[in-house]
């Protein structure tokens, strides 16, 4: 069970990576669930200063 967790956990970090890498805007979260988007926007938020660092 805590393994299926931590997959949607880390799926969700994952796709908002995407998302942030793209340039595309935080407001596209698709998560309600307060852990899945926080996860989604750390990954977000990863991506976004990535891209800053590279540009």
């Amino acid at each position: 069970m805590k393994r299926q967790k931590r997959d949607r956990l880390e799926r969700a970090h994952s796709r908002g990576y995407q998302v942030g890498l793209t340039g595309r805007s935080k407001e596209l979260c698709p998560y309600q669930a307060l852990d899945a988007r926080s996860h989604w926007l750390g990954g977000w938020r990863m991506a976004m200063e990535e891209r800053a660092v590279t540009a």
